[in-house]
């Protein structure tokens, strides 16, 4: 496939209003770090890379604004962040080893996938965080939305429609994204030895409380082995992070560790432990990667999560919970029967999944994403027309035909 990697936003429309002239499909990319193993693979003719045109073009410390290119390297972001004391609000996954991706991830395609970390259960998606972007659809046609500014009220809000749009609307050229300081220390109560259910219920008691919990998961024995911090307490854990200064942490981990007695002994993981297990349950390490898995992220009400543990078990696979047990990930041998067995148990919770990895025939032959209603599914395809009228915008990423 002819790949195209323009460094100008008057290029990368040119490109595509080339290609709507000529109903040219196109695949949307980034530094391809997960378009080679997530949802359906895009039949196309060529594929449009936006990797050069990258940089950082606007960096606010004090109005906590970041505004960058969307082939821009997410780590150089985090990294210009860092250096003032302050962070991605989100917590963006890195998912490369999950999905087999050699490049850095990008900054647009991040915002493409609404990808969002454990901090997403208090803190809001990476949607919530874009304050402005700039981006060429279907047409070539560069349109923009929002602005660099906190309170932007202006115009018909784009960014939360393009977040987490896939490409298959238009090619997002710029983000704007709100950060905040970085929290000066971390801490991990932890409670080994739950079953699911009752470490569910362990997190909803800590998120109800007081303490400003940051992060709540749940990780079965095998999957808190793979995690090098947690590998001592050869037992499930269940897992609830703290973040703020110093202090504070120490107050609050241990007020936690008082009011979970009722669960049984808690400990408490200091700051560099806790950085670096809450890395791994943000890019799902505890899975493991068995290349031969498929891999589903399944949403659903938190104290739904257990039975979708529970199903999972009954296939031989391997899960974890996050969001306080709204979030499974699940790994699984890559078989249609397994692919229908898991999303039967997100439908009959009344939840929704997404297929992150699988072999190219797999994904091209089953819904990786779920089916609209019919209500749902006449509105997509309208704003997909009015985005992008010759469908050549990542054509069947999502859904089959469109």
């Amino acid at each position: 496939m002819n790949a195209i990697a323009p460094e100008a936003e008057g290029e990368i429309a040119d490109v595509i209003a080339e290609a709507h002239a000529h109903a040219t499909p196109l695949a949307l990319v980034g530094n391809e770090t997960k378009s080679n193993a997530m949802l359906r693979p895009v039949q196309a003719a060529a594929t449009l890379t936006l990797r050069n045109h990258a940089g950082i073009s606007l960096y606010a410390p004090k109005e906590l604004i970041i505004a960058a290119r969307a082939g821009t390297p997410l780590a150089e972001i985090e990294a210009a962040v860092a250096a003032e004391g302050q962070q991605i609000i989100a917590e963006p996954p890195d998912l490369s080893a999950l999905l087999g991706g050699a490049g850095q991830q990008t900054l647009g395609g991040i915002v493409a996938c609404n990808l969002s970390g454990p901090r997403r259960i208090t803190a809001g998606a990476m949607r919530d965080h874009v304050m402005g972007v700039r981006a060429v659809n279907g047409t070539g046609e560069v349109i923009h939305s929002g602005g660099r500014v906190l309170k932007n009220v202006t115009g018909l809000d784009l960014c939360k429609l393009l977040s987490g749009s896939y490409g298959t609307l238009a090619a997002l050229t710029e983000i704007t994204l709100k950060v905040l300081p970085a929290s000066e220390a971390v801490g991990t109560v932890v409670l080994a030895g739950l079953e699911a259910e009752r470490g569910v219920a362990a997190l909803a008691a800590a998120l109800g409380s007081p303490f400003g919990i940051s992060g709540a998961a749940w990780l079965p024995r095998e999957a808190a082995a793979r995690v090098p911090e947690l590998a001592a307490f050869d037992a499930a854990v269940t897992l609830a992070r703290i973040e703020d200064f110093i202090p504070s942490v120490a107050y609050r981990t241990e007020r936690l560790r008082a009011e979970w007695a009722g669960f049984g002994a808690a400990a408490i993981l200091e700051d560099a432990p806790s950085r670096a297990l809450w890395r791994a349950v943000r890019d799902t390490a505890p899975l493991g990667h068995a290349s031969g898995d498929a891999i589903w992220r399944v949403s659903v009400a938190p104290s739904a999560g257990p039975r979708i543990v529970a199903a999972v078990a009954r296939l031989g696979g391997n899960c974890f919970l996050d969001w306080g047990g709204g979030l499974v990930w699940v790994a699984a041998p890559a078989r249609a029967e397994n692919h229908a067995a898991i999303t039967h148990a997100a439908r009959a919770s009344r939840g929704v999944w997404w297929l992150m990895r699988a072999p190219d025939a797999l994904r091209a032959s089953l819904d990786v994403v779920p089916e609209e209603a019919p209500a749902l599914a006449r509105i997509t395809r309208r704003v997909k027309e009015a985005f992008d009228p010759q469908g050549i915008l990542n054509p069947g990423r999502l859904f089959a035909g469109l």
